[in-house]
């Protein structure tokens, strides 16, 4: 197969697993998105749904976390690890929201990363899933499986970006990174994968899997 055709084999297979995609962090709005996606950062969502209600009680709005002190925010957030450097850029970045940006979240790529504690990664989630702005974030789950379905030459996550983004129409982005990122946490994790038993892998792995 071609590489296009094994694009188009990838999608068919993960509409077939997953026809409807929700982001998997709750979130109201694009601030408590924001939050959410910046503690998700070597985080699992599920540990990151628990502990947001518990943030959000005390502040859900930038005006409310800067009222907090660095120190509280790291109190709660403790669990999500990486605590300190992720209480100290909620607290920023809510403080730089509120002065540069009337107290509503950037929607331009430029300005989110300009924001403490928000990468690439984490500006692509926001302005695709608060903005609907068309974006392919690319995380470490997304990093592995494109390489192992030889879509990327996997060197870099930029790189893989740009590989996808190659592959697949706009249209597409919002909901396949979503589906691979579903797909690589139930059937084809980092650490005791089988590649034979894998329904994608198995079809158009890269032989260096088997």
């Amino acid at each position: 197969m071609t590489r296009s055709e094994k694009a188009a084999f990838v999608s068919r297979k993960l509409v077939e697993f997953y026809p409807r995609t929700t982001i998997p962090l709750d979130h109201e709005d694009p601030y408590t998105l924001l939050v959410a996606v910046v503690l998700s950062a070597q985080c699992t969502d599920k540990k990151v749904n628990e502990i947001t209600p518990l943030l959000f009680a005390k502040a859900r709005t930038p005006q409310q976390m800067v009222k907090l002190s660095v120190q509280q925010i790291e109190d709660i957030i403790r669990p999500c690890g990486l605590a300190p450097a992720k209480a100290k850029g909620i607290h920023g970045l809510s403080q730089i929201i509120l002065d540069e940006h009337k107290g509503k979240v950037p929607n331009t790529f430029a300005a989110l990363e300009a924001l403490p504690a928000v990468g690439h990664k984490t500006a692509s989630v926001v302005m695709v899933q608060a903005f609907g702005v068309p974006t392919f974030p690319v995380d470490t789950h997304i990093h592995r499986l494109a390489w192992r379905w030889t879509l990327s030459t996997g060197k870099s996550v930029a790189q893989t970006e740009a590989d996808l983004k190659k592959l697949y129409p706009e249209g597409q982005w919002a909901d396949l990174h979503l589906r691979i990122i579903y797909f690589g946490r139930e059937y084809c994790p980092a650490k005791g994968h089988d590649p034979r038993k894998c329904p994608i892998c198995s079809v158009v792995g890269r032989k260096e899997l088997f």
